[in-house]
């Protein structure tokens, strides 16, 4: 699988294993008018020497982007870049990145990964903004219970936030086991952000969210620039294009790395869902 994956399908949801084949799909992605997110896939680096050298590829990825001139920016997990080793490592190596990203006036966009790594990543986007680092986004899990009170305490800092559902196996004590009280979660934290305490980053496949999107939006007032939408690469491509000819920003999450064959088994080994969920859009466009 893993040496014909890609020929197999792989690549329908991954951008191959290089930056080249990266940034040859996002320039397609620009094309129809999308925006996207190079992710360099990785997490869980516990060696110094190597969290360094996944920090310089990050910081190779941005500049080739720029230089590119291509409508794009970056998302990253703390685990990858130094806090698998300890905290005040990742927030070094995020405000690296935060500052190569203002001379760049690239945005970036830090992944939220299991429950037990939201406290950390927590204090450091906390510090980041505190810090003057405002082109941040975060990602926050509608299926974590705590969910809810991490964005009401992050609104005073007019946050940029990136809504998911969560794609991580965790405890029933943890997170949501029910889809519909997951949804109803989002939906939550739809009507707390969307508006001018945030800038919000709607990133659902889910027509229901989306509609409920439009509608706050419409009710508030939200101007176009006040949000946008987010999707997977190779997943709803239609339903993406759709949007931006409609005026939204919609920015493509594009994965690539020879990370990809772990990154795409332990995601579906964690939850029988996500399976589903891949094999079901791979016949959708």
């Amino acid at each position: 699988m893993r040496r014909y994956g890609m020929r197999l399908g792989a690549s329908r949801f991954v951008a191959g294993e290089t930056l080249d084949t990266a940034v040859a799909a996002i320039r397609r992605l620009n094309e129809k008018g999308l925006a996207a997110s190079a992710t360099l896939l990785g997490e869980y680096v516990s060696d110094e020497s190597q969290v360094e050298q996944v920090v310089a590829e990050h910081e190779a990825i941005m500049r080739r982007l720029a230089r590119e001139r291509l409508d794009a920016n970056i998302g990253f997990k703390l685990t990858n870049v130094g806090l698998s080793i300890g905290e005040a490592l990742a927030l070094k190596n995020a405000d690296r990145l935060a500052r190569l990203g203002e001379e760049l006036s690239m945005r970036l966009r830090i992944d939220m990964e299991e429950s037990f790594t939201v406290d950390p990543t927590l204090r450091i986007y906390r510090a980041l903004l505190l810090g003057g680092r405002q082109d941040i986004e975060i990602a926050l899990q509608s299926y974590l219970r705590r969910t809810e009170a991490d964005l009401r305490a992050l609104l005073p800092l007019h946050p940029k936030v990136r809504l998911v559902k969560g794609a991580y196996l965790e405890p029933p004590e943890v997170a949501f086991p029910d889809k519909q009280d997951v949804d109803t979660a989002y939906l939550r934290l739809l009507e707390l952000s969307l508006g001018p305490k945030a800038y919000v980053c709607v990133a659902t496949h889910d027509d229901r969210m989306i509609e409920r999107a439009l509608a706050l939006a419409r009710e508030r007032a939200v101007p176009l620039t006040g949000f946008e939408f987010q999707m997977l690469y190779g997943i709803r491509s239609s339903r993406q294009v759709e949007l931006a000819r409609a005026g939204h920003r919609v920015l493509i999450s594009v994965p690539f790395g020879p990370e990809w064959y772990p990154y795409l088994m332990r995601r579906l080994a964690e939850r029988p869902a996500n399976l589903l969920f891949f094999i079901a859009n791979y016949f959708r466009r």
